[in-house]
C-alpha cells in the first residue's frame, strides 16, 4: 500500500511547507551554477547519521508505541531501549521484537538494515523505518514494496541541521506477520 502523508497531520503548524531552493540554484537555466563546493554538500555527506526529527518520531510513536530504537547511539535514542552500533543490531543472534523503530544510516550497508526489517517482520515484529526514497535502489524493490509505503511531502529537516536533506524520504511499514 502506497500513500502519502496528509501534510495537516504530519507537519507541525510553525514548520514551513515552502521548499528553499539550495545555494547556487539557476531557475532560469534549472541547474546548479554556484561554487562547486556547495553542490558536492548537497550530495555528500560527512556522516551517515541523519537525526530523526523529533517531531516527526512524535507523531509516528502516537500512533505505533514504539518499544525499541533498532540504530541509535546514546545520545539521539528515541526509546528507553535501543541498540547501539557496539552491540551490532545486524547480527543474526540480535532479534528485533516488539514495534521497532528504526533511522538506519544511510550509507552503503542501508540495505542490510532495510532487510533485516523485512526478515523481523517475518519473525513477528513490527518495524516503522523513515528512508530515504530511494526507488531506482535494488534494496527499495526487494524490500520496501513489499510493505507500507508513506512518502513524506517535502524534505526533512534532520537533526539540529538548518538546511533540508538532499533528498526525499518515506516512511516503510513492515508489519509482524503480515508479509
Amino acid at each position: 500500500m502506497t500513500d502519502y502523508l496528509n501534510p495537516d497531520k504530519l507537519y507541525p503548524d510553525d514548520i514551513s511547507r515552502r521548499i528553499d531552493t539550495p545555494p547556487g540554484f539557476d531557475s532560469r537555466r534549472g541547474d546548479m551554477s554556484g561554487p562547486a563546493i556547495i553542490t558536492q554538500g548537497m550530495f555528500t555527506s560527512r556522516s551517515d547519521l541523519w537525526e530523526t526529527p523529533q517531531w516527526l518520531f512524535d507523531q509516528l510513536d502516537a500512533v505505533w508505541g514504539f518499544s525499541l530504537d533498532v540504530c541509535a547511539v546514546p545520545e539521539n535514542a528515541k526509546c528507553k531501549h535501543f541498540i547501539t552500533p557496539e552491540m551490532d543490531a545486524l547480527r543474526d543472534d540480535i532479534y528485533w521484537h516488539g514495534t521497532c523503530w528504526m533511522n538506519p544510516p544511510y550509507g552503503r550497508q542501508i540495505g542490510l538494515w532495510v532487510k533485516k526489517a523485512y526478515e523481523s517482520a517475518q519473525r513477528g515484529a513490527t518495524v516503522v523505518c523513515l528512508l530515504p526514497a530511494r526507488t531506482d535502489t535494488a534494496w527499495w524493490h526487494d524490500y520496501c514494496m513489499k510493505g507500507s509505503i508513506t512518502f513524506l511531502r517535502g524534505r526533512l529537516k534532520f537533526g539540529d541541521s538548518k538546511n533540508s536533506a538532499p533528498f526525499p524520504s518515506a516512511v516503510v511499514i513492515f508489519r509482524g506477520g503480515a508479509i
